[in-house]
């Protein structure tokens, strides 16, 4: 699979992964933290916007990682980037979470942690079939052009 995506294609790639994140997320932290959906709403909308800047950023600079040391996008590629993405939304989020909700850095940090727990499969998941799909279209594109 290839590394070599335009901008406005990583734009696509991180506002589709958020976009499927609020979604998911919105309604199961409102129940799971017996919050108004609203309210959880507005905190995931805050977060995702956090994310994706993250995203775009991060995969720039993971992708031209793997280009320069010459690395084959694999599964242990893979573990490795959802962990190093993960980890800088992290250090990033929870001071935001911590404002948001009115809790301490600690409190916050455990949410976060529990929402990690949803996003590293899902990261995973989502790039890994993000890259299968457009590899997909990309070979079709070239075999009818």
């Amino acid at each position: 699979m290839t590394a070599d995506k335009s901008i406005i294609e990583r734009i696509f790639q991180a506002i589709g992964f958020e976009l499927l994140a609020i979604l998911i997320c919105t309604p199961l932290l409102a129940w799971l933290l017996q919050k108004p959906l609203l309210d959880m709403g507005a905190v995931t909308v805050l977060i995702a916007l956090l994310a994706l800047g993250w995203n775009v950023v991060f995969n720039r600079f993971f992708d031209r990682v793997l280009v320069r040391l010459n690395v084959a996008h694999n599964a242990w590629v893979r573990v490795a980037h959802a962990l190093l993405f993960e980890g800088g939304l992290i250090v990033m989020g929870v001071p935001l979470i911590a404002w948001w909700l009115s809790v301490s850095l600690w409190q916050a940090f455990l949410l976060d942690i529990g929402v990690l727990l949803f996003f590293l499969p899902y990261t995973y998941v989502y790039h890994w079939g993000y890259d299968v799909l457009r590899e997909r279209f990309v070979s079709r594109n070239v075999c009818q052009g």
